[in-house]
């Protein structure tokens, strides 16, 4: 390829579904790997694929893979969640870009879909992911989560899409939904947000609606119904979480 590039993920006992994230990744000229401290056997399978890897204590998704990018030689950077495989054809595409002598881009969106309960969730069909960008024209932004990375310059969109197998069981959904309230509560109250009650209230029935009657769920049978379910019911705690927080405090 004329442009070489390091894929980067930040990971934390994935053993179950890492390996096939790296084995879509073989033809990248490095892959950074930022563990938080796996207790299962997620070094060994790093081992297996020759990753450069570092142990670093998480304290918020931004500063992870801040620190993750910073460790990549190379300018084009290939974030990826370890819980995502790229498939076949979005490798191709990828390459091809990378093969050409000039890139106009400073970045490129990587479409995503949401495989719950062995189903593609509408709502989380081939949704736009920055992944894919020049570190030289931007980076990520440092919020504890749902941090974002953003670039200067053009932006295009890849056609085909990458495989997002974010949840193992209703188990580990509700692990990672604790983890993720608590995070994004205790951002909100770090930056002065608030939220009233009612709208708490509110936000259940309307966001419910949204997921499974507008962005299309009830296609999905019973997994759609729970995904919009469990979509609908993610605000809530937050938001309560929040309230909480603020009344520790008084």
């Amino acid at each position: 390829m004329s442009h070489k590039v390091s894929a980067v993920l930040i990971a934390y006992n994935e053993a179950n579904i890492i390996e096939e994230t790296l084995k879509a990744l073989t033809w990248c000229d490095e892959i950074v790997v930022v563990d938080s401290g796996s207790t299962d056997k997620s070094q060994e399978i790093y081992a297996k694929y020759n990753c450069k890897i570092l142990i670093r204590e998480f304290d918020g998704f931004g500063t992870q893979k801040d620190f993750a990018f910073s460790q990549a030689k190379n300018d084009w950077i290939l974030s990826m969640d370890a819980d995502e495989v790229l498939s076949k054809k979005l490798q191709d595409e990828i390459q091809e870009v990378l093969s050409q002598e000039t890139i106009q881009e400073s970045a490129f969106n990587l479409p995503r879909t949401l495989i719950f309960l062995d189903k593609r969730i509408s709502s989380e069909t081939k949704t736009p992911c920055l992944r894919l960008f020049n570190k030289n024209k931007g980076g990520v932004t440092l919020d504890k989560v749902h941090e974002t990375i953003r670039v200067e310059g053009k932006i295009s969109n890849f056609k085909n899409e990458m495989l997002h197998y974010s949840y193992r069981n209703i188990h580990d959904y509700f692990n990672k939904f604790n983890r993720y309230t608590t995070l994004a509560s205790e951002e909100y109250i770090e930056n002065g947000k608030s939220k009233s009650k009612f709208m708490i209230i509110v936000r259940l029935p309307i966001t419910f609606i949204q997921f499974y009657i507008i962005r299309g769920c009830f296609l999905n049978g019973f997994a759609g119904f729970i995904w919009s379910l469990f979509s609908a019911f993610y605000p809530v705690v937050k938001y309560t979480k929040l309230v909480e927080l603020k009344m520790q405090r008084k």
